[in-house]
């Protein structure tokens, strides 16, 4: 309890220091003591290697590509040659192999609930609500804003090696996942670091690096799980209800209560309830999306050769914009890579909870989402957004103005597409909330505990940060978001990297017994 109380007193103190200032309003006050309660961090995170004079790349951005290209090598082209398998088991072409017994986990998950915690397809679709969300629509416009349309180009090239990435987490999370007598599990890089490390001699430092993770993943969860998503949601309802004319404007508080009380309904059930509502909400808003974006490129079909054009030339040989090449290929990581979070772990905690016998058959099945997340829907806001003409590259935008730019681009289409889309993204910001909070909560529980009243502070306070989220500026959001995601991705790649040998063994098991399943 005294660590609970201390963790508690260090992050939520800061938020507090302006209060007394009564000549800003309830907005104002909430983002200037967010921003001075992490500025520091941000700064350190965000740390950027200068190139050139004009350039710099996020250090940690680095290590996030570099270890997607290494799996990708490692695993000899999972990415690819694992694909059609991992579409086999979503459909549940292999169950049968799952059958349980007394010995493996999917006995353990089904002992007190007939279903377990979640099939293959509830732990796809309550990782792709946390992934698929506001990163592709507002994040896309960004990258394109900086870097052009070979931005585009860029987050195809980092979603595809971030299958590999992802292939591997996912995996890891199942393997060294931890299961409660009632079928309760509890899984993620925190277990695989501190589990999967113990096995290699590695005790003292997979403990170390687990409680890093879990306490960058916890901020994380505050962060862009939470924060990032309220307020993209918010800025985008208030536009399209008359942007300062609007009921709403400047009362992002309002919004975020809204949010949060909606969000707190959902977590309070735990995956099980999560997944039942992703696997409803996540196929239908990626389906409203995917069809808005779809009209918008028939009617303007014509100019999808010259969209992909002007993608691959900008990719390559992009003057003159943000830096000339250098620049684009970092915008478009970054983007990417914050979009589809391959490689900092947090998916595996939700691939985890799965029902199954065989680590390796999630993690085929985690690498679909980096496909669908980033290869299909950012492409696809890309060439809506550069065939449409909202982006002048070169004129960088605001983090407030992505999400509005593509709901400008929709408009020009049919004009109440803006309110089609503003459903979406609020679906997408909810479905993140309640996704990254499960994530949050096992981090926090590693942490803490997993007694059920230190569960409902972590609750509580996430919801706090739904509010906090809406009022502040975007600006500090994104910085903080991005920080906290990223630095996930430290102790997380540790562990990857020097459990692969691991996986190989995993992915050779499952394909043996489906050969045998078969034959």
């Amino acid at each position: 309890m005294k660590r609970l109380i201390t963790f508690i007193t260090l992050f939520i103190s800061p938020l507090i220091t302006v209060a007394q200032n009564t000549t800003q309003s309830l907005d104002q006050k909430i983002n200037q003591s967010f921003h001075n309660a992490t500025s520091w961090f941000t700064d350190t995170i965000l740390y950027q290697i200068p190139i050139t004079e004009n350039i710099a790349i996020p250090w940690v951005l680095i290590i996030l590509v570099g270890g997607a290209c290494y799996f990708s090598i490692y695993f000899k082209g999972i990415n690819f040659s694992g694909f059609f398998t991992a579409i086999n088991v979503v459909r549940g072409k292999y169950d049968s192999i799952d059958k349980p017994d007394n010995k493996t986990d999917i006995a353990k998950t089904i002992k007190v609930e007939g279903n377990g915690e979640v099939s293959h397809f509830q732990a796809l679709t309550a990782a792709l609500s946390a992934t698929v969300g506001l990163g592709n629509i507002a994040g896309v416009a960004i990258a394109l804003s900086i870097g052009g349309p070979g931005a585009t180009f860029w987050m195809i090239i980092v979603g595809l090696l971030g299958m590999a990435s992802k292939f591997v987490e996912c995996t890891l999370g199942v393997k060294y996942r931890e299961i409660e007598t009632d079928g309760t599990v509890f899984g993620g890089p925190m277990y695989y670091l501190k589990n999967g490390l113990k096995e290699l001699g590695l005790n003292k430092i997979g403990k170390t690096l687990s409680i890093i993770f879990a306490i960058m993943c916890v901020g994380g969860s505050f962060g862009g799980g939470n924060m990032f998503q309220v307020n993209q949601a918010f800025k985008l309802f208030e536009y399209v209800t008359g942007g300062e004319q609007s009921f709403i404007y400047g009362k992002g508080w309002l919004f975020g209560l809204v949010m949060a009380i909606f969000a707190g309904i959902v977590i309070i059930g735990g995956i099980k309830k999560i997944a039942k509502v992703t696997d409803k909400v996540v196929p239908v808003m990626v389906l409203v999306y995917v069809i808005a974006v779809i009209i918008i490129l028939s009617i303007n079909y014509t100019q999808i050769p010259v969209a992909f054009n002007q993608i691959i030339e900008g990719a390559f040989n992009p003057t003159g914009i943000a830096g000339g090449m250098v620049g684009v290929l970092i915008q478009g990581f970054r983007r990417g890579a914050f979009s589809n979070e391959a490689g900092i772990g947090s998916s595996s905690i939700a691939h985890a909870a799965v029902k199954t016998n065989y680590a390796a058959s999630e993690g085929l099945v985690a690498l679909l989402e980096p496909f669908i997340d980033t290869v299909l829907v950012c492409t696809m806001t890309a060439l809506a957004l550069i065939i449409t003409g909202q982006i002048t590259p070169g004129n960088t935008i605001s983090f407030e103005q992505g999400a509005i730019l593509t709901s400008k681009a929709l408009e020009s289409g049919i004009s109440w597409f803006p309110y089609i889309l503003t459903i979406a993204v609020i679906l997408f910001a909810f479905s993140s909330m309640i996704s990254w909070s499960y994530y949050g909560y096992q981090a926090w529980s590693y942490l803490f505990g997993r007694e059920k009243r230190t569960g409902n502070v972590y609750k509580i306070i996430f919801c706090i940060f739904t509010i906090i989220g809406a009022a502040a500026s975007l600006n500090a959001v994104i910085d903080f978001s991005d920080a906290m995601v990223f630095a996930m991705m430290v102790p997380n790649m540790i562990g990857l990297i020097l459990l692969a040998p691991k996986v190989i063994k995993e992915l050779k098991r499952y394909k043996s017994a489906i050969q045998n399943n078969l034959s």
